[in-house]
């Protein structure tokens, strides 16, 4: 098995929809696939580009986010390596729903769509466990428009910080760290509210002790207090 062929395999049997695949399933997704290197700031497809592969991330960490008409910015999520997008690909015709641009420079491993659901024809398993991580997915959207319903700015800054530390977080002592350095636009961008809103809001966070900023710059978040704030 050369280099690239075992690294595929490797970083593929991690994923959820992949675990539980025998070795003759699992060659049959590794041979269709292919690694691609991207630097910073590389885009990885263009929202309305024909939707014809999905990616997984081997490394590095992949930004999506989506434009309106009037070019204002609204991100979706910071993904890291070990996980897949766009999540719509396997089942849904059409276009890109939204721009991938690479933060830090990555490794993705490509699948094209076409021929995935050749191979899906004969896996109904695999179709499954599709289904479970497009499940996951779909209630994590959910509860993201209901907090924008139900919850004012501040309200839903924290729940962003919250939802931040089990997808952009790793615990240390009492603290999750966020492995991604956030700027306070790009939180705004996240819920559709002002930088300003955002800089006033972690100010005060801040002053409660509730997060604080490490010497690299990134956020510590003290998860217990900081959920206390919205029970």
């Amino acid at each position: 098995m050369d280099n690239v062929r075992k690294s595929i395999t490797e970083t593929l049997r991690n994923f959820t929809i992949f675990k539980k695949l025998n070795e003759k399933e699992l060659e049959s997704i590794i041979d269709i696939s292919s690694v691609r290197s991207y630097n910073q700031k590389m885009m990885v497809f263009m929202q309305d580009e024909d939707l014809d592969r999905v990616f997984f991330i081997q490394s590095g960490k992949v930004k999506i986010y989506r434009t309106d008409i009037n070019g204002n910015e609204q991100i979706v999520s910071i993904l890291e390596n070990g996980e897949m997008f766009p999540h719509v690909g396997f089942f849904r015709k059409g276009n890109f729903p939204a721009h991938a641009e690479v933060i830090e420079k990555a490794s993705l491993i490509v699948i094209p769509i076409d021929e995935f659901e050749g191979v899906l024809l004969n896996s109904p398993e695999m179709c499954i466990k599709l289904f479970n991580v497009l499940g996951e997915k779909i209630v994590d959207l959910q509860n993201r428009l209901e907090e924008q319903i139900l919850h004012n700015t501040f309200e839903q800054i924290v729940m962003l910080l919250l939802r931040l530390c089990k997808t952009n977080g790793v615990k240390v002592d009492k603290y999750y760290r966020l492995s991604t350095q956030f700027t306070n636009r790009e939180f705004a961008n996240m819920i559709g509210t002002s930088r300003e809103t955002v800089s006033r809001t972690l100010t005060q966070l801040k002053k409660d002790s509730f997060i604080k900023v490490d010497s690299d710059g990134y956020y510590l978040i003290d998860y217990d207090q900081l959920h206390s704030e919205i029970l």
